[in-house]
């Protein structure tokens, strides 16, 4: 299995606006749609966000994941990863509801507090569809994304009976040290599945060295327990996907993270990303992995394990 690659596709997210691409997911078919078509061109993981059908706004209510959780679920095998993270401004009981609901194989977690700054995207952006997209890109000059040590042990004590494991997201190296003090409490088990996130405004940078650094630190403090994963934000994208396979990494990619393709060019579908970070893959000489072999790198229940 050391040489299979687990790709993670990030279908949607919270970052983006409908402004920014025609081809951002917003309702439960869009999503479903584009999940599928992600994990058929090779995909094994699909993390997925909500967004209200109407203008795209972040939606973590229940009800708003289930229609496109059970088509994905009927027309695929792909492994399904419930955000918890939601958006910035949500309250920590708001953003696990769906994960503490529906049970997914995998749930994203944020593993610290951060600034979280998109308002430099107002330089590209000028002109909105809803007025929510500007105000939210405006405000976030004073986003502080709360993942407190108490909101943290709320979350992991909440989803410790359902066998849900975590996509931990760090943003930085003091992320990891917050996994370790959790690992060892006893609250988090092994294999950990740790995506070192590189490139957000607020979290750490895009340098080849940060990457070093990340996966240093991860290899100090958890030594053979994980499997490690990377995302690069923008036009970092593939170059630190890249790099991650290389050194023997996993990749997310996704228009949660990335709405481009090429230089200037919007990608028009996540299988898009999917199929170019697998040729870099390939050309590296490895394998990607299917679902079944994600699952069994990652330990995980089953997707007849889950609620929905």
């Amino acid at each position: 299995m050391r040489s299979k690659v687990v790709i993670s596709c990030a279908i949607t997210g919270s970052i983006h606006t409908p402004s920014m691409s025609p081809h951002l997911p917003v309702t439960a078919e869009e999503i479903a749609d584009s999940a599928v078509g992600a994990a058929e061109a090779g995909a094994a993981i699909v993390h997925l966000h909500a967004r209200n059908p109407e203008d795209g706004r972040p939606d973590q209510s229940t009800e708003a994941f289930e229609p496109f959780l059970r088509n994905i679920k009927q027309r695929s095998d792909v492994v399904i990863n419930i955000t918890t993270g939601g958006a910035p401004y949500m309250k920590v009981q708001e953003r696990i509801e769906p994960a503490r609901v529906w049970q997914p194989e995998v749930a994203s977690f944020n593993m610290g507090s951060m600034n979280f700054g998109l308002f430099p995207m107002l330089k590209r952006y000028k002109t909105f569809k809803h007025e929510w997209e500007r105000t939210m890109l405006e405000e976030s000059d004073d986003f502080v994304f709360r993942n407190s040590f108490k909101d943290m042990r709320y979350a992991f004590e909440t989803l410790r009976d359902c066998g849900t494991r975590f996509e931990f997201e760090c943003y930085d190296t003091s992320n990891l040290y917050n996994l370790r003090y959790f690992y060892d409490q006893g609250l988090v088990q092994a294999p950990l599945f740790i995506q070192t996130v590189f490139g957000l405004f607020g979290g750490i940078g895009v340098h080849p060295d940060e990457v070093m650094h990340m996966r240093r630190t991860a290899d100090r403090l958890f030594g053979s327990d994980y499997e490690w994963s990377v995302l690069g934000t923008g036009r970092n994208q593939m170059p630190i996907a890249a790099m991650a396979a290389a050194m023997g990494g996993h990749v997310r990619v996704g228009l949660e993270d990335s709405l481009w393709i090429d230089h200037g060019e919007l990608a028009t579908t996540n299988a898009q990303q999917v199929l170019r970070v697998r040729k870099i893959i390939e050309g590296l000489g490895l394998e990607v992995a299917t679902p079944a072999e994600a699952r069994e790198i990652l330990q995980l229940k089953g997707g007849d394990k889950t609620e929905f």
